[in-house]
């Protein structure tokens, strides 16, 4: 109770403007590459859009998919996974009666792609793929907008490119690429990770020499657009470097992969998982280029990192477990010498 003995009014429409503004910072800092202050927007947006129209309101889901993209960002994956669920437990009873409702299928759109990273990023490729049709199928019938379909299309080109199945990711990314272009332009964020994707496609087939101007556009763009030090430019230019890497040029790769960890290890912090991908990423170049003793350092703080934000059972622990124990085999093996 308030001073004079009475209860403090709750004012609805000041709360709904306050996480409305909240949510859009929230935007705004993920755009950034400010996970952390995103999360925090998020879960005071939340909080009051909880108080102010229910638990169960499509604008609660809304700011739970921003939120479930910001702790993608910052590796936490099970919390992303929980806020990802609790979104789409709060559509699922919207579909059949908002039928029609674009801003409700866009919401399921985005959860269904929201899903499948989880996904991904445990792992779990192959489950995966079932989010994504949905989320194309609902993109394609509902919304028939360019940028809906390219956004489903682009996530399911990336769930096929990591159950090596190229020739079906090539033609969803090309046709995600050409309704990008058509709907924001040849010089947008969205256009870069597209042509990023690209890159990595190329890279995954061992066909370096056509993924290198596509990954070098990428960043071209992304550097462009969000300036030097963003994650999302550290990302273009790791991508590249393992491109460059692929090509044998390594001194360039080095360099690359050593301003992304840092970017990496600045804005998201010094034990998140993608500065241990990235180190494992650097150490592999130090193997082929005959420095061991530095390579085995690196790997050793990849893996330690990597089985923190990961998991023992995950397929990049794998890889780099796999790498380092060849390269213990090679040291042995000059020890012998």
């Amino acid at each position: 109770m308030d001073l004079a003995g009475r209860c403090p009014v709750f004012d609805l429409d000041s709360a709904i403007d306050r996480g409305c503004a909240l949510h859009e910072r929230a935007v705004a800092l993920r755009a950034q590459g400010k996970p952390v202050g995103a999360r925090r927007a998020c879960l005071q947006a939340l909080a009051l859009f909880e108080k102010s129209s229910g638990r169960s309101h499509p604008d609660v889901a809304n700011v739970l998919l921003d939120l479930a993209g910001a702790y993608l960002e910052l590796g936490k994956l099970p919390e992303a996974a929980r806020a990802v669920d609790r979104a789409m437990a709060i559509l699922a009873p919207l579909a059949r009666p908002m039928r029609g409702d674009i801003d409700i299928a866009r919401l399921r759109v985005q959860a269904l792609v929201r899903q499948s990273e989880v996904l991904v990023a445990r792992g779990a490729y192959l489950e995966a793929e079932r989010p994504c049709k949905q989320a194309i199928r609902i993109a394609e019938v509902e919304i028939k907008a360019d940028e809906d379909i390219a956004f489903a299309l682009n996530a399911l080109g990336v769930v096929y490119k990591y159950t090596s199945r190229f020739d079906e990711a090539e033609p969803l990314y090309r046709r995600a690429l050409a309704l990008t272009v058509r709907a924001r332009g040849r010089s947008d964020p969205e256009v870069a990770s597209i042509l990023h994707n690209l890159g990595g496609l190329e890279h995954s087939r061992g066909r370096f020499a056509r993924g290198e101007p596509y990954a070098r556009r990428s960043v071209a763009i992304r550097e462009r657009a969000l300036g030097p030090n963003h994650p999302q430019v550290a990302a273009d230019i790791a991508a590249l470097a393992a491109i460059l890497d692929g090509r044998s040029k390594r001194k360039e790769a080095e360099t690359l992969l050593r301003r992304a960890i840092d970017i990496f290890a600045h804005t998201l912090g010094k034990d998140h998982f993608e500065v241990g991908f990235n180190l494992g990423q650097l150490a592999a170049v130090c193997h082929a280029s005959g420095r061991l003793a530095e390579a085995a350092r690196l790997y050793a703080r990849a893996v330690r990192i990597q089985r923190r934000t990961l998991g023992a059972r995950h397929p990049v622990l794998a890889s780099t477990l796999a790498n380092f124990a060849k390269l213990r085999k090679a040291r042995r093996a000059t020890r012998r010498g």
